[in-house]
C-alpha cells in the first residue's frame, strides 16, 4: 500500500501583533493534524491568509498576494488557499466574488475551525464560515512559534471603545477576558519550554477583567502583571497595547514593583487637540493625558514611552494640529508610530467625508510631526550614550549580518558586534551604548549574562 505524501502548509501575515499570534495559533492547527511547514507558497499545499484591515492598503495586499496564487493554482489545482482574519471578518463574500478561486473564507471568531474548513472544501468545494461571536475564548489552541525565546500570550479580545477611526470593535467583537488562571497557566508552560520575555495582547489591557466575575473578586491588569512577574524563568514582561483613559495607579505600580515588567510604555495619544480627541471619542483631553503620563514617569525608573498618532483626522485645522505638536513637545517621547489619517469603510470616521484633509496638507503635517518626534527620539537616546544596557539577542542585523541586533528593556533596538553565545537569539547580554539615533542605538560587548540552551527547530510563519 503505498504510503500518502504528507500535506504543507505556509501562513503569511497582513498586519498586527494579535494578527502574527493568530497566525502561530492557526500553524499549530494544521501542524496538530499531521501538516508540516514550507518554506514558501510555491510549495505548499495549503496557503493560508491571515488579513487585516487597519491600514488602507491592506485589500491591496491581499487582492496582489490572490491574484499571484491564481496563477500558481492554475498550475496545481490541488493547491488550497485559504483567506482568514479581519479583513475576511469585515468583506465576507467579497473576497470570494473578487478572487473566487480561494478554497476557505473564515473570521477572526472561528479561527479554530480552520483545519476542519479545509477538510471540508476538499470534499464540497468553496467554503465561507464567518461567525459573529466566539463561542468561547480560544486559550487552549496550539501555537508554531517563530522564536525560542519569545511569544505573545493572548490576555483578551474584543474592544468596547467606540473610536471613530478604528475597525477593530466591528471585526473583533466586544471585549471579552481571558481567566487569569488560564494566562499565568500558559506563561508557566512556556517558561518550561525555554520562554524567556511574553508580550501579554489585548486591544485594550488596561480594561482586562472588567467582564470576569459577577458580584465576586474582579482581577485587574495590576493583578496579571504581578501574577506573570511571579513565574520562575520569565525575564521580561511587556504588553500591547493600553488606553490613555484607563491607566490606572495600580497599573503603574505593579510595573515599578514587578521586576520582569519591562520599563516601557506604548502609550496612545492620536491627538493633541481636545476637539479631534472628542470626535475620535477617545475619552480623555490632552490635559488629562499628559498627566497620567507624568505619573508614569514619575512611578516607574527610566521609562520609555512610544506613541501612535494620527494626523489629518477629519476636519483637523492648523489650530488643531500645532496643539498636538505641543502634545508631542511636552512628552518627549522616544517614539512614535505616525500615519496620515485613512477611512476605514464601515467606521464613523470614514463618513466624515466633508472634513477630509487635503493629502498635501496632511504629508506637511506628517512630516512637521516627524521632525518633533525624531529629535526627541535623538535627544534620549544620546542620553543613554556611556550606559551599560542588557540586551536580549534578536538575531543578525536586517542592514549589517555581521553584527548582532537586540532591544533593552525599554525596547530600543541595540546594534552591536557580537560572535558566539552573544550573537545567539534568546541570549542576553551586557552592552554599552556608544552612540545614540533616533530610531536605534549602537553598543559595544561587555559580557554574556545568559545564554539559552541551544536552539530547537522552529515553524516559519510569513508576515507581509
Amino acid at each position: 500500500m503505498a504510503v500518502s505524501e504528507t500535506r504543507r502548509y505556509f501562513v503569511r501575515t497582513f498586519g498586527c501583533q494579535m494578527n502574527e499570534h493568530d497566525s502561530e495559533r492557526i500553524a499549530g492547527l494544521l501542524a496538530e493534524q499531521g501538516m508540516e511547514a514550507a518554506a514558501d507558497a510555491e510549495s505548499a499545499d495549503v496557503v493560508v491568509l491571515n488579513t487585516c484591515c487597519i491600514r488602507e492598503n491592506a485589500d491591496d495586499k491581499l487582492y496582489g498576494t490572490l491574484g499571484h496564487l491564481k496563477s500558481l493554482k492554475a498550475r496545481r489545482p490541488d493547491l488550497q488557499i485559504a483567506v482568514g482574519g479581519c479583513l475576511a471578518q469585515k468583506d465576507r463574500d467579497l473576497i470570494q466574488a473578487r478572487a473566487p478561486h480561494v478554497d476557505v473564507v473564515f473570521g477572526t471568531h472561528n479561527l479554530a475551525r480552520a483545519p476542519a474548513l479545509l477538510e471540508r472544501s476538499r470534499l464540497e468545494g468553496p467554503v465561507l464560515e464567518i461567525v459573529e461571536e466566539h463561542e468561547a475564548y480560544p486559550s487552549a489552541l496550539p501555537a508554531r512559534r517563530e522564536v525560542d525565546h519569545a511569544a505573545w500570550v493572548t490576555i483578551q479580545i474584543g474592544c468596547d471603545n467606540s473610536c471613530t477611526f478604528c475597525i477593530v470593535p466591528i471585526v473583533r467583537g466586544s471585549e471579552v477576558s481571558r481567566r487569569m488562571g488560564d494566562i499565568v497557566h500558559e506563561v508557566e508552560a512556556l517558561a518550561a519550554d525555554g520562554v524567556s520575555e511574553i508580550t501579554l495582547l489585548g486591544q485594550n489591557v488596561n480594561s482586562y477583567g472588567r467582564d470576569l466575575g459577577a458580584g465576586q473578586y474582579r482581577p485587574q491588569f495590576a493583578d496579571l502583571l504581578r501574577a506573570v512577574d511571579a513565574v520562575d524563568g520569565i525575564r521580561r514582561v511587556r504588553y500591547t497595547s493600553p488606553h490613555p483613559k484607563d491607566l490606572r495607579p495600580e497599573t503603574i505600580g505593579a510595573m515599578a514593583e514587578c521586576a520582569a515588567v519591562c520599563e516601557h510604555l506604548h502609550l496612545p495619544l492620536q491627538s493633541g487637540s481636545d476637539r479631534i480627541l472628542a470626535a475620535m471619542h477617545r475619552g480623555y483631553t490632552a490635559e488629562r493625558y499628559l498627566a497620567r503620563l507624568a505619573d508614569a514617569r514619575a512611578g516607574i525608573p527610566d521609562l520609555a514611552v512610544t506613541t501612535d498618532i494620527i494626523v489629518g483626522f477629519p476636519g483637523e485645522t492648523d489650530a488643531d494640529f500645532e496643539a498636538t505638536l505641543a502634545v508631542a513637545e511636552t512628552a518627549q517621547y522616544d517614539s512614535a508610530y505616525t500615519f496620515v489619517f485613512s477611512p476605514r469603510p464601515g467606521t464613523p470616521a470614514a463618513d466624515m467625508t466633508a472634513g477630509f484633509v487635503d493629502p498635501a496638507v496632511a504629508a506637511d503635517r506628517m512630516r512637521r510631526l516627524t521632525d518633533v518626534v525624531e529629535r526627541s527620539a535623538l535627544a534620549r537616546h544620546e542620553a543613554r550614550v556611556g550606559r551599560v544596557e542588557e540586551v536580549l539577542v534578536e538575531g543578525p542585523s536586517k542592514k549589517d549580518p555581521t553584527r548582532a541586533s537586540g532591544r533593552t528593556r525599554q525596547n530600543k533596538l541595540v546594534h552591536f558586534s557580537a560572535t558566539g553565545a552573544a550573537a545567539r537569539p534568546g541570549s542576553y547580554v551586557a552592552v554599552e551604548i556608544t552612540r545614540g539615533a533616533p530610531h536605534w542605538l549602537a553598543a559595544e560587548l561587555v559580557d554574556v549574562v545568559h545564554a539559552p540552551p541551544a536552539p530547537k527547530l522552529r515553524i516559519p510563519v510569513a508576515s507581509a
